[in-house]
């Protein structure tokens, strides 16, 4: 098998015929017939795993994998790679906010840099004023506190060599924020300029987005927990000195001020501070106690395929 395409659907039926035959047409430029696609279906709510199922009875080179639940976007792409058995394997999303068509400069790009990575970036972000400043400041951030240098506005289309797709599939997380792990995996990755469209409505809302930020620092950095010390040092060191210098006042000058308002604000601001530390130990811990289960992080219902001739020919 010379490719493999793979894509997840979650409120997709609208584009997946489109999306069919648009990236059927791509890999036939490249591949011939030598080719698979992979629908992962994340518990959407509308028909999309019907169509899909339809795509399977046409084309034997079709595999619909239907998981048991909504598990999110980034754990249903690991199950479609997982599946995966092409030596180039070209992840996308079905929304054709992404177009199939990037496979073929993708390909070229593979091989004339000798890459085994070739990701999109945006050179624009799509979207107004605030999803561009939020997603910038969402980048920023997971630099800064990770380590890792993710480029700003990546996508998720990306062709990738066989051997890459085996090493990140030897992540284990079951918390898992894709992006970092695209990065830390390491092997020679370029970047290649896209244009993304605006096909479809997000489903990524502030909450989620919020949400998707602190699952993607607190997943590859412990410095939330440094900077907690660091925090809680200087804190301390700040009362100190400041009950050193009522001490001085009350018996080298004068009484020290009373006051219940200095009093109640000291008590919120710590008492914020408390809290806040705890939240943060509390959300490592609530990390370490999912990986310790060692739970899947997809369960599958059902794959639906059509075996071809020479599958066929191998099961009996």
């Amino acid at each position: 098998m010379k490719l493999s395409i793979v894509t997840t659907l979650y409120q997709s039926a609208p584009y997946i015929n489109e999306f069919y035959a648009r990236a059927a047409t791509a890999a036939r430029k490249l591949v011939g017939e030598d080719f698979e696609m992979i629908f992962v279906n994340d518990g959407s709510p509308d028909h999309s795993l019907d169509i899909a199922i339809d795509l399977t009875e046409q084309d034997s080179r079709i595999t619909a994998i239907d998981l048991s639940r909504n598990f999110g976007h980034h754990k249903a792409m690991m199950t479609g790679l997982a599946q995966a058995k092409g030596e180039l394997v070209f992840l996308i999303d079905s929304d054709l906010e992404e177009e199939p068509e990037w496979l073929l400069p993708f390909h070229e790009q593979i091989y004339d840099k000798q890459c085994d990575v070739v990701y999109g970036i945006q050179e624009n972000r799509k979207g107004g004023s605030f999803e561009r400043i939020s997603g910038a400041a969402f980048y920023k951030i997971f630099r800064q506190l990770t380590g890792i240098n993710q480029p700003n506005n990546i996508v998720t289309a990306r062709l990738m060599t066989q051997r890459y797709v085996k090493a990140l599939l030897l992540h284990q997380e079951r918390e898992l924020n894709i992006g970092g792990l695209w990065i830390i995996t390491g092997f020679k990755q370029c970047t290649q300029l896209v244009r993304k469209h605006s096909s479809s409505p997000t489903s990524y809302t502030l909450p989620k987005k919020f949400s998707h930020l602190v699952n993607a620092v607190t997943s590859f950095s412990s410095l939330p927990l440094v900077h907690t010390f660091y925090a809680g040092l200087m804190i301390s060191t700040s009362a100190l000195i400041f009950i050193s210098y009522l001490i001085l006042r009350y018996f080298f000058f004068s009484s020290p001020p009373s006051g219940y308002t200095s009093l109640i604000a000291s008590v919120w601001l710590f008492s914020g501070l408390i809290i806040y530390f705890l939240g943060i130990q509390g959300i490592y811990l609530s990390k370490i106690f999912s990986e310790v289960k060692q739970r899947p992080y997809t369960i599958i219902r059902h794959i639906y395929k059509i075996p071809g001739d020479s599958e066929a020919t191998h099961d009996e």
